[in-house]
């Protein structure tokens, strides 16, 4: 199927009944090759956290139950799953009985491995557990304040330069937008990189991470863009790269990218 097929852009009608056949795949290897990857090999490790703000079920007794859930699909996997199909399919479930919370997390989870061709993680929260909310992490510096000027908004990582001082950092920036592929509405998010290595000039970064403005690209592959980006031109010995997008349709977005295989801390931001 062809990204015109999605439902994206489009008047769409919710489902009434639990309608799996919703989930629309989206191929990863087009954009890896536009980075210049094309053999298979990707030289991170990662997944896309989804938030799922706005899931519900009919329990036994015909009431109703609402929870929260967090979806983990792994970068390694041939597609994502369009951003309106995955809510489409959770509304789907609004009409549907289920015995409990971990019949609907296993139906997910199969829908969404069938989907996405690798094996996807879901976990469900009553929506009266607490949830941690930060501004961004206690230990990342905010970067939106460097001086720079900006005369266009194209990504140019050949501005991006290290210095010679060797340094363990954490840096923020929220002035993150990219605007949908196929819609052209804006996403909104804060960019998250830490890394050891040559200093990067921040400046440079934070002109870099500008230029994003009028991209339009999935979330997914804006990362994945701007990890490749830092890999080639600063070259640190380790990375990583998440994006913490504001939600739409009740989902939020939350790639990360990184030579270290373990899944970085990826707390609820304040815009979320």
């Amino acid at each position: 199927m062809a990204l015109h097929d999605a439902p994206l852009g489009k008047s769409s009608e919710y489902p009434e009944r639990y309608a799996p056949e919703l989930l629309f795949p989206v191929p990863r290897q087009d954009n890896r090759r536009r980075i210049g990857l094309d053999d298979g090999r990707w030289p991170w490790f990662g997944a896309d956290l989804w938030q799922a703000w706005e899931l519900s079920w009919l329990r036994p007794n015909g009431v109703p139950a609402v929870a929260w859930g967090v979806i983990r699909v792994p970068a390694a996997s041939p597609s994502i799953v369009e951003s309106k199909s995955l809510k489409l399919y959770l509304n789907s479930f609004n009409q549907e009985v289920f015995s409990d919370a971990d019949q609907v997390r296993e139906r997910i989870e199969h829908d969404l491995s069938s989907a996405s061709g690798s094996v996807v993680s879901v976990e469900l929260y009553s929506v009266d557990e607490p949830a941690t909310i930060v501004s961004r992490p206690d230990d990342f510096e905010l970067i939106d304040d460097e001086p720079i000027e900006v005369e266009s908004y194209t990504p140019c990582p050949d501005r991006l330069h290290t210095g010679e001082e060797q340094v363990s950092e954490a840096l923020c920036s929220h002035l993150l937008k990219s605007n949908c592929p196929v819609t052209g509405q804006p996403d909104w998010g804060s960019l998250l990189i830490r890394y050891t290595g040559k200093k990067i000039d921040r400046a440079a970064l934070l002109h870099y991470v500008v230029g994003f403005r009028q991209k339009q690209d999935f979330h997914e592959h804006c990362v994945e863009t701007v990890f490749t980006d830092l890999m080639t031109y600063c070259q640190p010995e380790s990375l990583t790269v998440s994006a913490h997008y504001t939600r739409r349709g009740g989902l939020d977005i939350n790639p990360w990218r990184s030579t270290d295989l373990h899944e970085p801390p990826m707390p609820r931001l304040l815009r979320q």
